[in-house]
């Protein structure tokens, strides 16, 4: 994925999500095992755990407005029932994180599973799709360093124009 080599350095903040715990345990195990494989030292993340993936955004605005972290990643796992209850949340999760990154300044990284049943769900999380919270990590230190490599600088258009 692009040409991440190593992220050591950056700091990260993990919202983990306790709902629906066997899928987000091994999201999260996926994003720790990533962040090691590219030299992120385990006292350069913080996971914090709550109830659900309706809190996660809330989370993950506080931590990116911390200070603290370079990025946060969130992590949950909403599953389809019998009723319009999984819209709501997986709406609101999605939204919520975007939203908390935009009022943060830092990039928070969409890591919750919407899937419609426990096997999806587990195919994503290690399964047959891969571990999407392994991939979410991956895009958590690739957007960071290329935020930093300053991409995103401002540029003057007249300069542009000539």
């Amino acid at each position: 994925m692009g040409s991440l080599t190593n992220a050591e350095g950056l700091r990260f903040g993990v919202v983990v999500a306790r709902f629906n715990e066997v899928v987000t345990n091994l999201l999260l195990q996926g994003a720790l095992e990533t962040f090691e494989r590219y030299s992120v030292k385990p006292e350069d993340i913080t996971v914090v755990s709550v109830p659900g993936s309706f809190e996660v955004p809330i989370t993950a605005q506080q931590l990116g407005k911390s200070g603290k972290f370079d990025a946060v990643l969130c992590i949950g796992a909403v599953i389809r029932g019998d009723t319009t209850h999984y819209d709501a949340v997986a709406n609101s999760a999605a939204s919520g994180v975007l939203n908390a990154g935009l009022s943060a300044s830092i990039p928070c990284i969409f890591g919750v599973l919407t899937c419609e049943d426990m096997d999806q769900a587990l195919n994503r999380a290690g399964g047959k799709a891969g571990n999407k919270g392994a991939e979410a990590a991956i895009t958590a230190a690739s957007l960071m360093l290329k935020l930093r490599s300053g991409f995103c600088k401002e540029t003057n258009l007249s300069d542009s124009l000539g």
